[in-house]
C-alpha cells in the first residue's frame, strides 16, 4: 500500500481543520478514512437514475441508508438539503452542491451555473461543499472563474472544497475520453493546482483503441486500476483525492474497485447509483463490506 497524507500534513484554516476532522474522524469509517453517499443525480441526470429502485426517488431513502449504514456524509443540491435534511440533522453530515447542471444539453461546452453558495452551506450546517469543474471544456476560463468566487468563500468561511474534476470536451474526447488516464491525471493536478481540498475522480481506464489518440506519454502507458489510481494520487498531491463509483456494476467489481483505491493510497469513495440502486438490505450489506475494507487502511 502507498504511503498516505493525512490531516496533519495539509495546510488547512481552523475552520476547515474542523470540519473535515469531522467527516474523517467522527462519522463514517472514522479511521482517515471518507465514504460518502451522493445524490445530486436527480439534477445532473433526471429521475431516470431512481428507475431501478422506484424507492430511491425519494431523498430519505438515501438519508436512512447513510445514517443505518454510518456513511461520512450525504451529498445534496440547496433544494434536497432544505427539504429533506431537517430529521437527520447532526446524525449525517451534509456536503452541499454549489453548481449543477441537467444533461439535456450535449457536453461539447460544458458548464455547471452556480446555484449555492457557501454562505447557504454555513446556514445548513453542511461540513464541506463540492463543486462541479469540467476539465478541458470549452467554458473551462468562465468555469475556473466561478471556481475562484467559491474558493475564496470557503477560505473565509473554512468550509472544506471538493472539486469534481470531470474532463469534457471535443478536445478531451479527441485525445482519447474523458477517463483516459491522461484525462483523469490533468484533471487531478487541475484540482490541486487551483486550491481543492478534495477531488472527486472516476476511475482511468485503459482503451487499447484509443491508445493512438493519447498525448505522449501516456500513449506507451498500460496499467491496471491501482496503478492508475496511484498515479493520479501523485498528481493531486496535497489534495486528497475521491474515487466515484460511476454507474452501476456487480458487487463483486465495486469492491474491487475499493480495494484498488485503498491500496493506491486514496483517501476515500464516494458511491452513489451503486448504493442506491440496491434494495435498502442489499445496501446496507454492501456498505458493511466496504466499510470492513476500508478499516484495513487507517490513517
Amino acid at each position: 500500500m502507498k504511503e498516505k497524507m493525512s490531516l496533519r500534513d495539509l495546510d488547512l484554516n481552523l475552520g476547515k481543520r474542523t470540519r473535515l476532522c469531522r467527516l474523517l474522524y467522527k462519522y463514517g469509517p472514522a479511521n482517515g478514512r471518507l465514504l460518502f453517499l451522493p445524490i445530486d443525480q436527480g439534477l445532473e441526470h433526471g429521475p431516470v437514475d431512481f428507475f431501478p429502485n422506484p424507492d430511491s426517488v425519494d431523498p430519505s431513502f438515501q438519508l436512512k441508508l447513510a445514517k443505518e449504514g454510518g456513511y461520512s456524509g450525504i451529498v445534496f443540491h440547496i433544494g434536497l438539503a432544505q427539504k429533506y435534511l431537517k430529521d437527520f440533522a447532526g446524525e449525517v453530515p451534509l456536503i452541499l452542491k454549489l453548481n449543477g447542471k441537467t444533461n439535456i444539453p450535449s457536453d461539447r461546452y460544458a458548464f455547471s451555473p452556480q446555484t449555492a453558495s457557501v454562505e447557504d452551506a454555513v446556514r445548513l450546517g453542511a461540513d464541506a461543499v463540492g463543486y462541479t469543474l469540467y476539465v478541458g471544456s470549452p467554458a473551462q476560463g468562465e468555469d475556473i472563474r466561478q471556481f475562484f468566487e467559491i474558493r475564496e468563500d470557503c477560505d473565509k468561511f473554512g468550509m472544506p472544497l471538493i472539486i469534481w474534476a470531470y474532463p469534457r470536451g471535443e478536445a478531451i474526447e479527441a485525445k482519447g475520453g474523458r477517463d483516459s488516464l491522461y484525462a483523469v491525471d490533468y484533471a487531478a493536478r487541475v484540482a490541486c493546482e487551483l486550491g481543492a481540498d478534495l477531488v472527486k475522480l472516476n476511475l482511468p481506464e485503459y482503451d487499447e483503441k484509443k491508445a493512438k489518440d493519447l498525448p505522449k506519454p501516456y500513449d506507451q502507458m498500460k496499467f491496471t486500476a491501482q496503478v492508475g489510481l496511484e498515479k493520479v494520487v501523485k498528481s493531486a498531491g496535497r489534495t486528497l483525492v475521491l474515487v466515484s463509483g460511476g454507474s452501476k456494476i456487480s458487487d463483486e467489481d465495486l469492491l474491487d474497485k475499493v480495494k484498488a483505491s485503498m491500496e493506491a493510497g486514496v483517501t476515500g469513495l464516494i458511491f452513489g447509483r451503486n448504493m442506491w440502486q440496491r434494495k435498502f438490505e442489499d445496501a446496507l450489506k454492501l456498505t458493511e463490506k466496504i466499510k470492513r475494507i476500508m478499516s484495513e487502511y487507517s490513517v
